[in-house]
């Protein structure tokens, strides 16, 4: 039996993640390293008003979402000195599991600053994977990037961010190359337009690099669509201080970062939001169609195409990004009582 680190290709040192500019070859090579250890997630069909779409089920994934691709790129490219120094993640819950999940499988240390009011069911895996969890309060509470930094910088750690890391979004990409080449054993074509969920819009980046020739629409929660507002203005527009309470807690993101948005200015001619009721529409859709557990963000694209908010194509591709929900707060929304 192999050991852990034998399963990652041989690192070296790694310049800050900042100095290198993610690349089609970059996602190619996250998509080799991501096949080596894990299966493709389905690529489900799905009849809406008439046309087939094609469906990415990242829920699938060993943690629930496809933030486990990103984590096992970046952490099987740090040298061996940095794994020694361990590595520090901020986020509220997807992306923690998938550093707490690529860390362990790697045997580095990991510390995860995460929000208070995370769902229990993340904070608990993330714990459960072996990562130490540092808490924030969320909204209104200390800056939680400054928290991580004055860890990082106590420790030594390497900073995985959840999307302003070229290393990331290059292994979010590779949900674009696993899509690319499903459709066409499939379908026989290529997508040409691609819907997904955007937080801080790292698998929208990814996307964007991995599928050169698809339009690529991120689809935000009402309220937290600071991508959308960032495309629609052409710099880097924050989420307002009174931004409302959203069930997508995995797409509740203060504002993007310059590396993802340098690309998606570049490939996004605009973005769409959301409303919980949208959303909700689309988790039980997806759940009596695709059988399917999806939690809020997850079903984000899903619910602008459901609410016609998508010119569709006969070559659309949506992704569904996670399944990380509690189990009693899905049943609730099954029975319309959230």
């Amino acid at each position: 039996m192999p050991s852990p680190a034998s399963l990652a290709p041989a690192p070296s040192d790694s310049p800050a993640s900042t100095a290198r500019t993610p690349t089609y070859e970059g996602a190619c090579e996250a998509a080799r390293r991501v096949a080596a250890i894990l299966p493709e997630t389905p690529l489900l069909t799905l009849e809406v008003d008439g046309r087939t779409i094609w469906c990415k089920a990242e829920g699938l994934q060993p943690i629930g979402a496809f933030k486990i691709r990103g984590a096992w790129h970046r952490l099987s490219a740090l040298s061996e000195a940095e794994r020694a120094r361990g590595v520090i993640g901020v986020s509220s819950g997807n992306h923690a599991q998938g550093v707490a999940w690529a860390a362990r499988r790697l045997g580095i240390a990991a510390t995860i600053v995460m929000p208070c009011d995370a769902p229990a069911i993340k904070l608990a895996n993330t714990r459960a994977l072996g990562a130490e969890v540092v808490l924030y309060d969320r909204p209104g509470g200390v800056d939680r990037d400054a928290v991580t930094e004055e860890l990082r910088a106590a420790s030594g750690a390497t900073l995985v961010h959840p999307f302003g890391d070229a290393w990331v979004i290059e292994g979010q990409g590779s949900v674009g190359i696993e899509i690319a080449a499903q459709m066409q054993r499939q379908a026989g074509f290529a997508p040409d337009l691609i819907v997904t969920p955007c937080g801080g819009g790292g698998l929208t980046a990814g996307l964007a690099i991995a599928c050169p020739e698809a339009a690529i629409i991120p689809v935000e929660p009402e309220g937290w669509n600071d991508v959308g507002q960032s495309l629609a203005a052409g710099h880097i527009v924050p989420v307002g201080k009174d931004a409302p309470a959203t069930p997508c807690d995995a797409l509740q993101t203060p504002a993007t970062h310059p590396l993802n948005f340098a690309i998606l200015s570049a490939r996004c001619p605009f973005g769409l939001n959301v409303s919980p009721a949208e959303v909700r529409r689309a988790q039980r859709l997806i759940f009596e169609k695709l059988h399917l557990v999806v939690e809020p963000g997850g079903a984000a694209a899903l619910a602008a195409v459901l609410a016609g908010k998508v010119e569709l194509t006969d070559r659309t591709a949506v992704v569904l990004s996670g399944g990380n929900t509690d189990a009693a707060a899905f049943a609730a929304m099954l029975a319309g009582q959230d």
